[in-house]
């Protein structure tokens, strides 16, 4: 039996897959589990900067949820997936590194709502997003209904949600729900290419900067700016801080050492 979630690693990059290509990579309650604990190691690793998140196959990033586990569930027990579901979001939502989904295909429902938790969003020209949890007679329950909104606004947000339709690659860079959309067999390299631009910057800045974006997010601006001079402070006590401005002014690429 194959791994369901498949971590590769390569310098500060880590690459996850989930690999359940005959069910179009749909999440059940063993692959949610899989992907808390894969990331919850890469959390904890500060060797690893960037991870890139895709799905196996080229048909699907994550379908969804695995509606044929669900529809079996009472309340309660959907109650306990719905948890489930949410707890794997927040974890890739707060992990210290920069995660970059890599949407080669469906990204539907619980898939979407997935990579909604990413930092950034890169799609194939053939892939399709949204959450179609109404035509089952059911909501967004992963976090869709709150991230979706904060991310391409509440108006379009209400569209995709209360019509459940799904949305074209295209569509979806058009109203900010992806960040770039690339033909298929450039789909990896581009995200590696994005990853490569992200590692070359100083690593505690890059932390710093998504810790303030995270941290501040639901706050008011005056909290938020305080929040960014505290981070720009801890980072001038750096050696990064004064390798990257040195380098600049010796016209030389930076060597950082993450300190």
């Amino acid at each position: 039996m194959s791994d369901v979630v498949l971590t590769e690693r390569e310098g500060g990059l880590a690459t996850v897959t989930v690999n359940r290509p005959e069910a179009l990579n749909a999440l059940n309650q063993e692959v949610l589990e899989r992907l808390a604990s894969t990331f919850a190691e890469l959390a904890a690793d500060e060797q690893c900067r960037v991870i890139i998140l895709t799905g196996a196959g080229d048909r699907a990033f994550i379908a969804g949820a695995d509606i044929a586990a669900m529809a079996t569930l009472s309340a309660e027990e959907a109650r306990t997936f719905m948890e489930l579901g949410q707890a794997v979001c927040n974890r890739i939502e707060s992990v210290p590194q920069v995660v970059i989904a890599a949407v080669n295909g469906y990204a539907l429902g619980g898939g979407c709502e997935i990579a909604l938790a990413c930092d950034l969003r890169v799609a194939a020209e053939q892939a399709r997003l949204g959450l179609p949890e109404v035509t089952l007679g059911i909501i967004p329950a992963w976090g869709g209904t709150q991230r979706l909104p904060r991310l391409v606004g509440r108006g379009r947000a209400k569209q995709l949600i209360l019509t459940g339709r799904p949305i074209t690659a295209a569509e979806a860079w058009q109203i900010g729900l992806v960040n770039q959309v690339v033909p298929a067999d450039q789909l990896l390299p581009s995200v590696r290419a994005l990853a490569t631009t992200i590692l070359e910057n100083g690593p505690l800045a890059v932390r710093a900067a998504k810790e303030v974006l995270e941290l501040t997010k639901d706050a008011d601006l005056p909290v938020g700016l305080k929040a960014e001079v505290e981070a720009e402070v801890r980072l001038f006590a750096t050696a990064d801080r004064i390798e990257g401005m040195t380098a600049f002014l010796q016209r030389r690429k930076p060597v950082y050492q993450g300190r």
